[in-house]
């Protein structure tokens, strides 16, 4: 007996009700994927983020540890008192701040800067400068033969004092660096950059200590002309000027002043800036929307922490920013672009502090 096949196929019902399922089953996948994509997606953008933030954060910590090398406790004179003008500070494009040399008379290690960063997205920022001395080039020294006024502009003592070392101008308008020839030619395998025009120069003496700013090397001289872009060299300043030291033995040596800020040059691309001296500020990270600092200051009493800003009273004590023993830090970052899951940009927040060594560990029996 031959077997019977049946030849009948799906009824239409069948067919419908498979088509359905395959296509749930198939949405459901598509559903699934595009979620891994979105969330794919999110987590590049926050990692990104992340990354782009922490390059320039790490910088900042750095130079926040550093701050303070080799600066005098207390601070360094500035030029202050009648006849002296503003003395300008590393500041966002198309601000001018100054420091302060009306009520104060030194710079010290730090200078806060509460509120003086851009506005991003509706918040205020900060902004911070440091000083610090240059680690890599060599300190070099002028004895005082060389420092001493007299109208032939260099006292000199050949029997007793080297004529190859540096030599300082009598009114301290310029100096010749004699055999210290890393100072002009560097040495930039070591990360060492010659002196050039925009340095500050610090020179340190057992009765004080002075900044100028370098206008022109040329001839193995080093040139301090007034009307530099600080307004350091102000000889004439009753206050803070080189002049005040002159006649005494002196170490000389670069020191590096460096702002922190946030800018928003291109609108929606705030970005960490990092300026030094008064040379174009560098991008250090982007997009950074929030930039906050706060101190932790020491009295060996009360001790206050969390300031916002020096100078700090409390109750009949001020406090100022040779007090500072920590820095709180906060950096707020955004992706670049939004995130296809939210709609939104992607926001990452940092918090970190920094013990400013060279400021806590000081010489306390000298």
């Amino acid at each position: 007996m031959t077997s019977m096949r049946s030849e009948r196929g799906f009824a239409l019902s069948e067919f419908l009700v498979a088509s359905v399922i395959t296509l749930a089953v198939i949405g459901v996948a598509i559903r699934t994927f595009d979620d891994a994509l979105k969330l794919n997606d999110a987590t590049l953008k926050l990692t990104d983020a992340g990354q782009n933030m922490r390059s320039g954060v790490n910088l900042l910590v750095r130079d926040l540890l550093q701050a303070g090398r080799d600066i005098p406790t207390g601070g360094i004179p500035i030029p202050s008192g009648p006849g002296a003008i503003n003395v300008q500070r590393p500041s966002p494009s198309g601000w001018s701040y100054a420091f302060d040399n009306t009520t104060l008379t030194t710079l010290g290690a730090v200078t806060t800067g509460n509120t003086l960063g851009s506005v991003v997205s509706g918040r205020q920022t900060d902004m911070v400068t440091v000083l610090m001395g240059d680690p890599f080039l060599p300190n070099s020294s002028v004895p005082s033969a060389y420092t001493t006024p007299t109208t032939a502009g260099f006292l000199v003592r050949p029997s007793s004092v080297s004529t190859t070392g540096p030599k300082l101008a009598s009114d301290g308008s310029s100096m010749t660096i004699g055999n210290q020839g890393a100072w002009f030619g560097g040495d930039l395998a070591n990360g060492v950059a010659p002196i050039k025009t925009g340095d500050i120069i610090l020179f340190k003496s057992q009765t004080g200590s002075a900044m100028q700013v370098v206008t022109a090397v040329n001839s193995g001289t080093i040139s301090f002309a007034s009307g530099d872009p600080f307004n350091l060299n102000q000889r004439s300043a009753a206050n803070g000027a080189i002049t005040d030291i002159l006649g005494s033995d002196m170490s000389v040596q670069r020191i590096l002043m460096i702002s922190y800020f946030v800018e928003e040059t291109t609108p929606g691309e705030p970005r960490l800036m990092r300026a030094l001296n008064m040379h174009p500020a560098q991008a250090l990270a982007g997009v950074v929307e929030d930039l906050q600092f706060s101190y932790d200051l020491v009295d060996g009493s009360t001790n206050p922490s969390n300031v916002d800003d020096v100078p700090f009273t409390a109750g009949s004590d001020t406090f100022t920013s040779s007090q500072i023993r920590k820095v709180n830090l906060k950096v707020g970052v955004r992706s670049e672009e939004k995130s296809r899951s939210t709609g939104d940009y992607m926001r990452h927040y940092i918090t970190t502090v920094a013990s400013l060594r060279n400021l806590a560990y000081v010489a306390e029996y000298k």
